[in-house]
């Protein structure tokens, strides 16, 4: 089957749900009401630590519109919710009197105005025991969690690959707490129907979230609805099913009415999950021509006193090089903060920063150029396994980002470049982000009318899903754009995984893809045995689709539209379900690939003020085959300017003794705006991914990671000053 239409995929066709979103006709969880909707708000902790000892609701319960005031006094009895493909599932809330972290939802009031609801929320009352917190990964208190995936990697000798190293460089680097932070407040809106439930939910996650809520509430699956058709961004916020979706339904169990929470921001730093903070010490060995011989990569990250959250940030180290002798150890301490959760490249972020800073430093160590060692190290094969990549184009994205950005031009002297007061900086990183992809089901079918309907139970985060399917199934079924509805966002769906991890486009496409093309399957089939269709016989490989017809391939007269079949056979619709299933490195022989990039970044720093400014940034990226150049370009915009804010703004201050976090505010909490960020330069590079149907690899992580490398590059070549621990700050700079 073939296709013989101008190219659908690949354009830079404009968002098809724009339109909606521009005119407000698009609705987020937000934004539904229902007839006797009320309104919920939460009581947090003002304690990181201890017990309950009394909690007066007396005064909250006898304000005005107050329906009910859940403690942990009169919850009931929920279990936590089950292992999904993330780990585990966060606490259930208000199960008993423990405090573990500040901020802790400690209650829960229902009123008939949102506006009731916070006063009454106010009004409630907390005695504490307050016990001492455990803040600090060095606290000699904390529980240790070594390997607790079983993630640690080790080959060949590292002791005896340093011993042959004419170079060693090691360091120990830190990370702080960032905070997703969509613009978008999350928001859930939860209406009981007997034991049917219907919930609107700020998830990026449908799916999860309703398998997550028949455990907790004991109810069938098949009686749940999770309504996300738009979600307003994420960045991994809206992964896990938090406590403040689970206190909404239950809310709504003990009112019989539909409530609504809308997370403040304050809320949002302390109910949805942050980057957890990390400090990281690596060792790098290389000899005198400037050949890697060990790397030894130890991370140490924090995490909630009861989750599972774990980011492996030394992992990239065991991945990124051909070098014969590497360790990497990651562990984890238990700490009184809210829980952890995914935030735009999860452990690449972290990791890539000290790996790729400290790359930097073996070269200028042995006074070579930091892109010929990158190039001279490059794994030309997966360097655990020894299978050669399903695709790898690092070393055109090094060249030809280098080419782009005018690398040439950079003279190796720290502090050597300068233009009037400003001192220049050239930095560079290498990026990748590992390919993750899992079963993923859709549907297809076309209608009397020559229409397509498209569908999956996946979210759009922003990120183009939307569009990027519609564009998949247009080109599949011979169709225009306009003739192709895709919709998604709702749990009644077929099977969708999570929009995170970069893997959502290749699991979703290739279960589109299946779909597409067993539907024209179904259609061949209702013409195998009919006299009248010149299609009679005809076998999937022996047609091509074209405006909205199948036709013989070559023979364009011979063939009919989907609207004659349909007529013909007195149906109203044909459909078809797919699925993709992850590909398997074992049966491919060849190791499935991520996404690489290299990261080029021109920086200018005031000695004086110690004003650092980002003035260009290239991006070169390996994606596999880019479905929409547009939405492909936009999200690695965006992953840079996450990247911008994780090397110079973003850090999720915490108060030593309390646990309070002091700057839960955008008025507080930099991130950067439009003054921080240059132009942008996006190239792709590379072809199809060899291991699926439609050659795609996931974009949306791979632009955060490296950008912090490069800037900390950069501002050592402008400075001869190392960056070792983000955000790049004032202080680091003046000179």
């Amino acid at each position: 089957m073939t296709t013989e239409t101008l190219p659908i995929v690949g354009a830079g066709l404009d968002r098809v749900d724009a339109p909606a979103k521009v005119t407000g006709t698009a609705h987020y969880p937000n934004d539904f009401d229902y007839p006797g909707m009320t309104h919920a708000a939460l009581v947090r902790s003002t304690v990181a630590a201890g017990r309950i000892l009394a909690i007066d609701t007396a005064q909250a319960e006898a304000a005005p519109g107050v329906l009910t005031v859940i403690t942990h006094l009169t919850a009931p009895k929920l279990d936590r919710g089950p292992m999904t493909l993330l780990g585990g599932s966060p606490p259930a809330p208000l199960q008993d009197d423990r405090i573990l972290h500040h901020g802790q939802h400690v209650a829960i009031v229902v009123a008939a105005t949102a506006e009731q609801a916070r006063h009454a929320a106010s009004l409630v009352q907390v005695e504490y025991d307050r016990a001492k917190a455990v803040l600090d990964l060095d606290d000699p208190r904390a529980e240790i969690i070594t390997n607790p995936w079983n993630l640690d990697t080790e080959r060949g000798d590292v002791a005896a690959g340093f011993a042959t190293a004419a170079v060693v460089v090691e360091g120990t680097y830190t990370t702080p707490d960032n905070t997703n932070n969509p613009l978008g407040l999350m928001a859930t809106i939860a209406m009981w129907n007997g034991d049917s439930l219907t919930v609107h939910d700020s998830t990026q996650w449908p799916r999860n979230v309703r398998t997550t809520l028949a455990a907790v509430f004991k109810v069938p699956e098949s009686g749940i609805r999770v309504l996300a058709p738009y979600v307003g961004g994420g960045f991994g916020a809206g992964l896990r099913v938090w406590q403040h979706v689970i206190l909404t339904v239950l809310a709504a169990r003990a009112t019989a009415r539909p409530v609504k929470l809308v997370l403040t921001r304050p809320e949002m730093f302390t109910s949805v999950g942050h980057r957890p903070n990390s400090v990281q010490h690596i060792r790098i060995g290389a000899t005198s021509a400037g050949d890697l011989v060990a790397i030894e990569h130890d991370g140490t990250s924090s995490v909630a006193m009861q989750d599972d959250d774990y980011e492996p940030v030394s992992l990239c180290s065991a991945v990124s090089y051909a070098c014969p002798n590497v360790r990497t150890r990651d562990r984890q301490v238990r700490l009184n903060i809210p829980c952890p959760g995914s935030m735009r490249a999860p452990a690449e972020g972290q990791g890539n920063f000290v790996l790729e800073t400290a790359i930097d430093e073996v070269a200028h160590a042995l006074g070579m150029d930091p892109l010929d060692f990158r190039l001279r190290n490059h794994a030309a094969v997966h360097p655990l396994s020894g299978l050669p990549w399903s695709s790898n184009a690092l070393l055109a994205c090094y060249t030809l980002g280098a080419e782009r950005f005018g690398w040439s031009r950079r003279t190796p002297e720290p502090g050597s470049m300068r233009e009037g007061r400003w001192l220049v900086g050239y930095g560079l990183a290498g990026a990748a982000y590992p390919a993750y992809q899992v079963p993923c089901q859709a549907r297809a079918s076309v209608h009397r009318d020559g229409s397509a309907f498209v569908r999956s139970a996946a979210t759009d985060i922003g990120t183009g899903t939307y569009t990027v399917m519609t564009q998949l199934a247009a080109e599949l079924l011979g169709l225009d754009t306009s003739r192709v509805r895709f919709d998604l966002g709702d749990s009644d769906m077929p099977y969708a995984p999570q929009a995170g991890g970069s893997g959502l486009t290749g699991a979703l496409g290739n279960a589109v893809h299946a779909a597409c093309r067993r539907l024209l399957r179904e259609f061949l089939d209702l013409v195998r045995d009919d006299p009248d269709s010149p299609l009679r016989g005809a076998g999937l490989d022996d047609v091509t689709v074209s405006g909205g017809r199948i036709h013989r391939t070559g023979a364009p007269d011979q063939g009919e539209s989907y609207t004659d079949i349909l007529a013909r056979h007195g149906l109203e619709e044909l459909g078809a379900d797919g699925r993709s299933t992850p590909p398997q490195a074992e049966e491919l022989g060849m190791a499935v690939a991520g996404a690489f990039g290299a990261k080029f970044v021109e920086v200018r720093i005031d000695p004086d003020l110690g004003l650092l400014r980002v003035t260009r940034v290239v991006s070169a990226i390996d994606g596999g085959r880019i479905l929409n150049e547009k939405t492909a370009t936009s999200q690695i915009v965006g992953g840079t300017v996450g990247g911008i804010g994780q090397a110079m703004f973003e850090d999720t201050i915490s108060d030593k003794e309390t646990g309070r976090i002091a700057n839960a505010t955008f008025g507080d909490y930099l991130v950067p705006v439009n003054a921080d960020i240059p132009d942008m330069d996006v190239i792709f590079v590379g072809g199809p991914d060899r291991a699926t149907a439609i050659g795609t690899k996931g974009v949306g992580e791979v632009g955060l990671v490296g950008v912090a490398a490069a800037i900390a590059n950069a501002v050592h070549h402008a400075t001869g000053r190392r960056m070792r621990s983000l955000p790049i700050t004032i202080d680091q700079l003046t000179l």
